[in-house]
């Protein structure tokens, strides 16, 4: 793919830094991605204190890069009133994204949602900001760790686009028929926006087994032996990652994907290399 042919769904999230070196890191991460012209920046949620100031604060330092910033939103932990009041905030600081999810309860809180799922926020959002935001919303093409069966995840995400969502971006994963079949399923269930693929790159195997052990991502059995067997040659065992990463993301380019959602942990090489590789870079 020539830079010419750049997907237009290209996008990047960032969580918040807690440390003052970190939010000085993230400028620069920032910068560098901010110059292939994304589609958008996401920024991940903190539910409650200080983490939710962590996350306004840095949907402000992102969005100076002049790139669209779509700040995920959780109605876990926060009543009806907080969640108006963070629109308002939102809508004051320009934004026109959001991502909607159900989130997970932070250890310590208790439950006090008057919503309790991400149908329920989309339709809340909808309620109290028409047609204001651009919404996007999660997708498992390897079903939500938490649901019953294939079926009822499917079900649920159907409800979560009715509701008035406007595109879905998905969990991360390492098997493209995984996103395939789950784009045709949903498609036969009458689901017609952009469903864009999580991208999440191998920078790291322990730190990645745990993530997908808790998220319910799988990683292929053979792909857990290869990078198992790197050790502490993390030179290598990235260098192999970018190779799986950028095949994969080039197949989902290639089977009609609408673009790509990278899961930057904050870091901008580990994602420019896969692009690069996919022919695209700044502009």
């Amino acid at each position: 793919m020539s830079a010419s042919e750049h997907p237009s769904g290209i996008s990047f999230e960032f969580f918040p830094p807690n440390t003052e070196a970190g939010r000085e890191k993230l400028k620069g991460v920032r910068d560098q991605l901010a110059a292939l012209e994304p589609e958008f920046f996401s920024v991940t949620y903190g539910a409650g204190g200080s983490t939710r100031e962590r996350t306004f604060n840095t949907v402000q330092s992102v969005s100076a890069s002049g790139i669209c910033t779509a700040p995920h939103l959780s109605c876990v932990g926060s009543d009806r009133g907080e969640l108006r009041e963070i629109l308002a905030q939102y809508r004051e600081q320009g934004v026109k994204r959001l991502v909607a999810l159900r989130g997970d309860l932070p250890s310590g809180m208790g439950s006090r949602s008057e919503l309790r799922y991400a149908n329920e926020l989309v339709e809340f959002v909808r309620e109290e900001t028409g047609d204001h935001f651009e919404i996007a919303v999660a997708a498992y093409p390897e079903c939500h760790p938490q649901a019953d069966n294939y079926h009822s995840d499917l079900e649920n995400f159907a409800r979560k686009m009715q509701a008035g969502a406007d595109i879905a971006i998905t969990q991360y994963f390492f098997n493209a028929d995984a996103y395939f079949h789950f784009v045709e399923r949903a498609r036969a269930a009458g689901i017609q926006q952009p469903i864009i693929p999580g991208i999440m790159p191998i920078t790291n195997y322990t730190r990645l087994a745990r993530f997908s052990d808790s998220c319910g991502a799988d990683i292929p059995r053979w792909l857990r032996r290869q990078l198992e067997s790197y050790g502490d040659d993390s030179e290598s065992l990235q260098a192999f990652g970018t190779e799986v990463i950028s095949r994969m993301s080039q197949r989902l380019l290639d089977g009609g994907a609408p673009g790509l959602h990278f899961y930057t942990l904050n870091q901008a090489e580990p994602c420019l290399k896969v692009l690069e590789n996919l022919g695209i870079s700044s502009r």
